[in-house]
């Protein structure tokens, strides 16, 4: 009986019992193995020895499955590549961005909104009305009048991202949209270019839609804004922040010594630094990536999610 599991017993009641006890069971050792730890890491400061290292916790994602397109520092081939990317003339600067944004024929009721966010964020972004054009001619007039990329916003459904005059195209899924209006103590972004940090995008996919994402805006940001756009890329959810720095000065007084009776006290300036954010904030999850500017029928993919890959909680592809 002692070593029955919990999920084996049929019983509802002792089910549960058994397991509380065994969930308390492993608290109590837990709490057993800090105070142990604590106490090893005392005796070494005091002995002015190094600490004993300290267990590194398992995640998903530091238990991720090995992926062969991991980009590695001294890849030349990658670096290579880079200079000959779709992208390299608006990374480099030998081209300024300039991106259309439209909607799908049947865009949601916050489409509108996300819009006009989205132009606040995007330096030299400019909406166009969908009517009822055909994407295809909507491409075509973008490359007419030197548009580096296209955005088709639909809140509801998977839209792509149009790299001109030759693509790629990549499809996203877009989840967790959260408005400016709805973000509580929110701040309102200047016109200033943004500063671009990018996370986690180790593979060669994800260095590829990384660099994607980045040609949508100039790579020469004005720090004076003291505006920060974030792509974080976890687990293939790649969840978008806007903020701004908030530099405040604070007063603070310092302690008098004991011992040399009533002073008065000084005080003494410090610069606190934090984060407000502007918003708009989202998630994105990519569907595919494909080769040219979106095409449904003939369409050549580099990479396109597919159900089978999902098989697996640490196998990721960005």
């Amino acid at each position: 009986m002692k070593d029955l599991l919990p999920s084996a017993i049929k019983n509802k009641e002792k089910r549960s019992e058994v397991h509380a006890k065994l969930k308390h069971q492993k608290k109590l050792e837990k709490k057993k193995k800090a105070k142990v730890r604590e106490a090893a890491e005392k005796q070494a400061l005091e002995l002015g020895e190094e600490p004993p290292a300290r267990p590194v916790p398992r995640t998903i994602e530091n238990t991720r499955e090995l992926d062969e397109t991991v980009c590695k520092p001294d890849d030349e081939e990658l670096f290579a590549g880079n200079d000959a990317d779709e992208f390299s003339c608006i990374l480099k600067e030998e081209r300024t961005p300039k991106v259309l944004i439209t909607t799908s024929r049947f865009h949601s009721s916050r489409g509108p909104a996300f819009i006009d966010e989205l132009i606040s964020v995007i330096p030299n972004a400019h909406y166009h009305k969908r009517g009822t054009y055909d994407l295809k001619k909507i491409v075509e007039y973008a490359n007419n009048k030197d548009f580096t990329s296209i955005i088709v916003v639909h809140t509801n459904r998977r839209e792509p991202v149009i790299g001109l005059p030759s693509g790629p195209t990549a499809h996203f899924k877009l989840s967790r949209l959260v408005l400016r209006k709805d973000i509580k103590n929110h701040g309102n972004p200047t016109n200033h270019q943004p500063e671009l940090v990018f996370n986690n995008f180790t593979t060669r996919l994800g260095h590829r839609i990384g660099r994607l994402i980045q040609s949508l805006f100039p790579q020469d940001p004005n720090f004076r804004g003291r505006r920060v756009v974030t792509f974080h890329n976890q687990r293939d959810f790649i969840f978008f922040r806007h903020h701004r720095y908030i530099f405040e000065t604070k007063e603070s007084k310092e302690p008098q010594p004991k011992g040399e009776g009533k002073k008065e006290a000084k005080t003494q300036e410090k610069v606190i630094t934090r984060l407000q954010e502007c918003g708009p904030h989202f998630t994105l999850k990519l569907i595919s990536l494909q080769h040219g500017t979106f095409d449904t029928k003939g369409a050549e993919y580099e990479w396109t999610h597919k159900p089978e890959m999902d098989t697996s909680r640490r196998r990721f592809f960005l």
